[in-house]
């Protein structure tokens, strides 16, 4: 009767303990995360999804620890599932401990990068810290799922699985070659995009011309970049292209670009009028950043005169905006004030037109100064 007492006395003990640990577990969890929250969104008034990333991987490690805390403490437990539980927990701590690790990255990427916005205007520095951080987090959580790994191994005490582990790493020489072989186009993009980290070709939300397509850099992964293309499709292209082939970076430096509009004329048209109202069209519109606004004769032709409209905009998009809106705006200045002054194809004759041009007839022999005469 006293061990029967004893025995629900040690259980009633072991349960109240376990309890007890997990609601102070759980206390200290909610203080901690609530203070957290509140300092994120009393310094800078938004959050940095602290709580998104760590708040379930800390449970986790609370939850683990209280029972391996609390397992001595149950009563006559059989040796075997003793050691089964106290395994089973560790590599649970081990598991929690990764995830709380990686968890740790990705806040640390939210706090690292809230100063540095991709929709500002001029956001070079944003976009390549942007570029770096992907491209680093990736190898991070890489070096963490590894590490992972091996401490899984180092929690079990048999011989037998150190020495498969000793033997797989044996054969790591010959398995190496094979996934050289297989993997070369993953480990070249891998490696690409270390380099493209470092030197910076592209970034995310740069704008290039890839194969012909126009588009932004909307994500940059481990094997390759997909670009939203500006009709919304996106164009995805292996990172070991940006470091074998010729592309165009629009923004690579800065945003700033030229635009051009060219325009087709009658030589009779005032070229210097043309400019003026070049000029007052680009200061109408904020599409202009006040910086370049020329008009010139580019090229001439046996019909027209090509003028050139070349303005200035703070990004491709307002670029590609404004000249058309010039194209639009010139165009209809030229209808309203010269009319005569577009493209045309002119016939002129030096006397009356005789019944037959070329050739000679019977009632009127052939005179080269009665024949038409065109021009252009």
């Amino acid at each position: 009767m006293q061990t029967l007492f004893h025995l629900r006395h040690t259980w009633f003990l072991a349960i109240f303990v376990f309890c007890g640990i997990m609601v102070l577990a759980n206390v200290i969890h909610y203080i901690l995360f609530r203070v957290l929250r509140r300092k994120e969104e009393k310094k800078i008034g938004t959050r940095w999804k602290i709580y998104q990333y760590l708040s379930n991987p800390s449970r986790a490690i609370f939850f683990l620890t209280c029972l391996i805390i609390v397992l001595p403490l149950f009563p006559n437990l059989p040796e075997y599932l003793h050691s089964l539980l106290r395994q089973a927990f560790a590599m649970g701590i081990v598991l929690s401990l990764g995830w709380f690790a990686i968890g740790c990255i990705y806040a640390v990427q939210a706090i690292l990068l809230r100063r540095y916005d991709l929709t500002a205007e001029n956001n070079l520095q944003a976009r390549r810290v942007h570029t770096q951080f992907v491209v680093f987090r990736r190898v991070l959580i890489a070096l963490v799922v590894i590490v992972t790994a091996g401490t899984l191994l180092w929690t079990f005490n048999d011989r037998r699985i150190w020495n498969w582990g000793s033997g797989l790493l044996a054969s790591a020489g010959v398995a190496s070659l094979i996934l050289a072989t297989a993997l070369r186009s993953t480990a070249s993009n891998f490696l690409a995009g270390l380099q493209i980290a470092f030197t910076e070709p592209i970034r995310i939300d740069d704008v290039v011309v890839v194969q012909g397509e126009w588009g932004r850099v909307e994500e940059i992964t481990s094997s390759y970049v997909v670009i939203r293309v500006w009709d919304l499709r996106r164009l995805i292209v292996p990172l070991s292209f940006f470091l074998e082939n010729s592309f165009q970076n629009w923004s690579r430096s800065s945003t700033d670009i030229l635009g051009t509009a060219f325009l087709y004329v009658d030589y009779t048209v005032p070229v210097e009028e043309l400019r003026r109202e070049l000029v007052r069209i680009a200061e109408s519109t904020p599409l202009w950043d006040g910086q370049v606004c020329k008009l010139q004769v580019t090229n001439l032709s046996e019909r027209t005169m090509e003028l050139r409209c070349l303005v200035s905009s703070r990004n491709s998009s307002l670029s590609f905006d404004l000249r058309c809106l010039v194209r639009e705006r010139m165009t209809a200045y030229i209808q309203q004030h010269y009319p005569n002054a577009f493209p045309t194809m002119r016939f002129a004759a030096t006397s009356e037109v005789p019944v037959s041009i070329n050739q000679p007839t019977e009632a009127q022999p052939y005179d080269p100064a009665l024949s038409q005469r065109r021009s252009f």
